[in-house]
Formats: structure tokens, C-alpha cells, sequence
């Protein structure tokens, strides 16, 4: 089991990265030999990074969701990223050609992703009473006080006074 850290923490890194949130839904359950290869072919793509972090994969976080699963992945540049997708020598390139030419656009199965740049501390995150997770886990976990806390707060947008007051 991870270790749970009592307290508020937060993400640091001083460098730019990317998130990028990829994912699968099952849109009709019984056609398990349709959405399981798609699946199955996630588990290649993870060990290749997690064994080969020169490619700019920093970390990720499973995600589960009514009819999906995907990932939380944090990449040190978008230029990673895309490479990993196409070198034909990493698991990526011949697995989207097998989910084309299996599914095609039958509607079985969907895929989905999403990427986000992310300039140096342009972001923010907390985590209470949490194992290392997220940002913190790709990064570096640190509690969410001093420094860190300033610059959390400097980084929010000003949040809006909820009901306006005359005083």
C-alpha cells in the first residue's frame, strides 16, 4: 500500500510539461473480442515508458469511469509525446493501426484524448491526506506550506466574492 502523507501537499516543478488524458469507452458491452484488444493494448505502451523514461514520460494515474478506463499521463513536452505516438519502433503506432483495422468506425468501441500544455508554474494542485498522486507523483511531492503555498495562491486566478456585499 502507498503511503499516505497527513496534511495538505502539493506539486513542484519549475519546468513546462504536458498533460495528456487518453481513454476507451464501451459503448456495447457484449462485444467483448471488439474492446478488450484495446484494453489489453495499453499494459505494452505503460511498461515501454515506465522502462524508458528518456522518452519524456513522467508519470501517470489510472482513471476509471461508467463504461472506461483511461489515463492521467504527465509528459515533459508535447514533442515527446507525439514522438512516442508515431515511432513505428515504440507500441503505439502498431496498436492504433490494429484498433483501425479491427473496429474501424463500428461504433463498438470509442477512444478518446485530450492534451493540455502546461507553462512553467502555471498550475495548481492539492492533495490532502493522499499518497503521492498526479502532479506530485510525476514531479516532485511537497507540502503545501510557505513558499509553496505563496505560490499556489499567486498562480490562482482571484476568485470571485460569492455574495456581494455592501460593507
Amino acid at each position: 500500500m502507498n503511503q499516505i502523507f497527513a496534511g495538505r501537499y502539493t506539486a513542484h516543478t519549475d519546468e513546462p510539461f504536458v498533460v495528456f488524458l487518453v481513454g476507451m469507452r464501451i459503448n456495447q458491452f457484449t462485444a467483448v473480442r471488439q474492446w478488450l484488444p484495446v484494453v489489453r493494448a495499453m499494459l505494452p505502451m505503460l511498461e515501454t515508458l515506465y522502462r524508458h523514461p528518456e522518452k519524456g514520460f513522467l508519470g501517470g494515474e489510472p482513471i476509471l469511469y461508467w463504461r472506461g478506463i483511461g489515463l492521467i499521463q504527465y509528459w515533459r513536452s508535447l514533442d515527446d509525446l507525439h514522438h512516442f505516438a508515431t515511432n513505428p519502433a515504440d507500441p503505439h503506432l502498431p496498436a492504433w493501426k490494429a484498433f483501425n483495422q479491427a473496429t474501424g468506425n463500428n461504433g463498438v468501441v470509442g477512444i478518446w484524448h485530450e492534451t493540455y500544455q502546461v507553462h512553467a508554474g502555471e498550475y495548481t494542485c492539492i492533495y490532502g491526506n493522499m499518497p503521492a498522486f498526479g502532479l506530485a507523483n510525476a514531479t516532485e511531492h511537497v507540502t503545501a506550506h510557505g513558499a509553496h503555498a505563496r505560490k499556489r495562491r499567486q498562480a490562482a486566478p482571484p476568485q470571485p466574492v460569492a455574495v456581494p456585499s455592501d460593507v
